[in-house]
């Protein structure tokens, strides 16, 4: 590859990871990395609905302890600075989980990381205080007790029963502090964050520049970081390949832009990094809402978007591989994918109109109505991303086939989940799902039935009992085989009932400094933030 020029991979399918992988001895003692941010986060909080976000996680990576951090096959492993071991043993119906960490491992305040932060962080993401406005409790809900082991560096982690994705638990870890109760878990780290424990401290939020800026940390125990600072800088998408050519960011996340690809391929001293992402989009239907609350009409939206045109369309330009995804948990590139969509992921106009007549909407002349309604749909974007609106012309082009009206209704980007997506204030809403190393916990916020208001990440407020028990059996089991036969039977039940879309695996593709070091287009691998730098000049 030239620089940022296009590869032809013979395999078809991106590697895992492109980071420039350098030794610290070949990385530069020094230096400012400007890392843009589509969004300016409020909430620092990852364990809060709001919070659970990738901007979020981008920042907390290099500020909290991360127990586990995944390798470019999605493999967990400890993280030396924070735990030098966890143990896993099974008896009765139940685990336990030994945690041996590191002594030297301290917050800010000059607390030791021990096992009042594990019970604080256990408590509050258990789902027993509804005050905690949480996004998931999956794991934590099945911990029975936590105890203090052979001394303070050692934690005892007993769970219910037993738990397949139990590495996922207490990354981040958040000090005690921050969960003293629904409040501080609430407000406490909103548009702060006042305790951290990483190779980067907090120096200032600007909420006027829209920017974060971290320091390196001097008390930090492990090998210091390599830069001197890293500044986030919250910035429209549409403007990012204009701050790169101007020598205004160091890193682009390019996304599915082959316009921006292009101009980033051309700027002197860049690199155009590319991998496998870990994340897959989709369209979300609100299940909740007077038209789509009706299953028939959902599974007629489905059949009438044509997901092979929307991939082709979204990728164009980005000389990456085009391929549907048919699952909900799996990317195409990992060990357990199946494609489960059946009927639902082909285009079938005719099917969808079938459906639409049976659920009792008729054609009136272009659109179809029913009791003095017409059938249309609000599809929430954010406004300058050029996927979504994009994606909005198409669905509503194709829709319109079958008498759907589509309004595509652009909102400002900082907005789209506090004012539109968690209320519930759209009917289809295009986004990425974040990909983990643990693919079948995490998704339980989002596929198990929401308890009256409490919808944790099911957005589209959808769910049966029998999907919340496949989930379960799902989440025990730990033998990884099985979970992956276990995962599929869940998948095959969530494409039934209709409310999420998958479109395909989004390709990771990130516009660089040449000279940036072990930070690029990651995939599943979780880098350690005091590697990031420059390299020596030769």
């Amino acid at each position: 590859m030239g620089r940022g020029g296009t590869r032809t991979y013979a395999s078809g399918r991106l590697p895992a990871s492109d980071t420039n992988p350098t030794p610290r001895d070949g990385v530069t003692n020094g230096g400012t990395l400007r890392w843009p941010l589509p969004e300016f986060p409020t909430q620092w909080n990852f364990n809060h609905v709001n919070g659970t976000k990738g901007v979020v996680e981008q920042v907390v990576q290099g500020a909290l302890p991360y127990l586990m951090r995944a390798d470019q096959k999605a493999v967990p492993h400890p993280v030396p600075e924070y735990l030098r071991s966890a143990e896993l043993k099974r008896g009765g119906h139940g685990q336990t989980v030994t945690y041996r960490l590191n002594p030297s491992a301290r917050w800010s305040d000059g607390r030791p990381v021990g096992y009042h932060d594990f019970i604080a962080q256990a408590h509050a993401l258990s789902g027993k205080d509804p005050r905690y406005q949480v996004s998931t409790v999956t794991g934590y809900r099945q911990i029975q007790r936590i105890e203090r082991g052979a001394d303070e560096h050692e934690v005892r982690v007993t769970f219910a029963g037993t738990y397949t994705d139990w590495r996922s638990l207490f990354s981040p870890l958040y000090p005690a502090s921050a969960y003293t109760g629904p409040e501080a878990f609430n407000t406490g780290w909103v548009d702060r964050l006042p305790v951290t424990a990483g190779p980067f401290k907090l120096q200032r939020i600007d909420q006027t520049a829209k920017t974060v800026t971290m320091v390196r940390d001097p008390a930090w125990w492990g090998a210091p970081a390599k830069l001197d600072r890293i500044v986030y800088r919250a910035l429209d998408t549409s403007a990012m390949p204009g701050a790169f050519a101007n020598n205004e960011i160091d890193l682009m996340d390019i996304g599915l832009d082959a316009g921006a690809l292009r101009r980033a391929m051309k700027v002197p001293g860049a690199a155009v990094r590319r991998a496998g992402g870990p994340d897959w989009r989709h369209f979300t239907f609100n299940a909740a809402g007077p038209v789509l609350s009706d299953a028939r009409v959902r599974r007629a939206v489905m059949l009438g978007i044509d997901r092979g045109a929307i991939a082709r369309s979204d990728l164009s330009g980005l000389n990456v591989p085009v391929q549907t995804l048919g699952n909900h948990f799996f990317v195409n590139t990992q060990d357990g994918y199946l494609d489960n969509s059946a009927e639902l992921g082909r285009y079938d106009p005719a099917r969808s109109n079938r459906l639409l007549d049976e659920a009792g909407w008729a054609r009136r002349g272009r659109y179809r109505a029913k009791a003095g309604r017409v059938l249309a749909l609000r599809f929430v974007i954010p406004s300058g991303v050029p996927g979504g609106k994009q994606e909005g012309e198409l669905a509503r082009a194709l829709l319109e086939r079958v008498g759907v009206r589509v309004d595509i209704e652009p909102v400002p980007a900082d907005d789209v989940f506090d004012h539109y997506v968690t209320p519930g204030n759209f009917d289809i809403v295009p986004f990425s799902w974040l990909g983990t190393a643990f693919p079948v916990s995490p998704m339980k916020s989002v596929f198990a039935r929401p308890h009256g208001d409490r919808i944790q990440q099911n957005y589209s407020r959808a769910g049966t009992a029998a999907i919340n028990a496949a989930l379960d059996r799902a989440i025990a089991e730990v033998d990884p085989a099985k979970t992956h036969v276990l995962a599929n039977e869940v998948d095959r039940l969530v494409w039934r009932e209709a409310f999420v879309l998958p479109l395909y695996q989004r390709p990771q593709l990130v516009a660089v400094r040449a000279d940036l070091a072990n930070m690029g287009a990651c995939g599943f691998l979780e880098p350690a933030y005091q590697d990031i730098g420059f390299r020596n000049p030769a």
